[in-house]
């Protein structure tokens, strides 16, 4: 596993990128109306486009399971990783690439606005190494309760 840098204060070069992108979703956010949201569904879009290969592919997959999923969804970026909010602009989910945290697999994962409680312990993000037919299954499966 490749070791990551830190600059003063401790932080590495990923922690520090995600916190200077998370700074520009804060000013895109101070936008009114169908402009915000066309520059956040844009902003998400530009940032799985700039994804290596297997993280687009999923990234896109993903991306077109939860917005034929939720009819209501707000698409914008989260520290810089493609995410999915309600109405309010609460992220319900994200995605994150493998490439990006230098991990060996992307991650689904699920804030705490995810209506995905069960009993006293549940998963809130899921490994992807692909996407065939039965894990788009249970990913619409999961996006569909999260938002409930």
């Amino acid at each position: 596993m490749t070791k990551t840098t830190t600059q003063g204060g401790g932080w590495t070069d990923e922690e520090r990128a995600a916190m200077k992108a998370h700074a520009e979703e804060m000013k895109r956010a101070g936008g009114k109306g169908a402009a915000k949201a066309a520059d956040e569904a844009q902003a998400c879009l530009d940032k799985i486009a700039e994804m290596a290969d297997l993280d687009r592919d999923l990234a896109e997959r993903v991306h077109a399971i939860v917005t034929a999923t939720v009819s209501d969804v707000v698409v914008k970026t989260y520290y810089g990783i493609p995410a999915y909010a309600r109405e309010s602009g609460k992220v319900v989910c994200w995605f994150k690439a493998a490439a990006k945290f230098k991990t060996r697999y992307a991650t689904i994962g699920f804030s705490d606005q995810a209506a995905l409680d069960d009993g006293d312990l549940w998963p809130t993000e899921y490994a992807v190494t692909s996407l065939g037919t039965a894990e788009e299954k249970k990913v619409t499966a999961l996006v569909t309760k999260a938002f409930a």
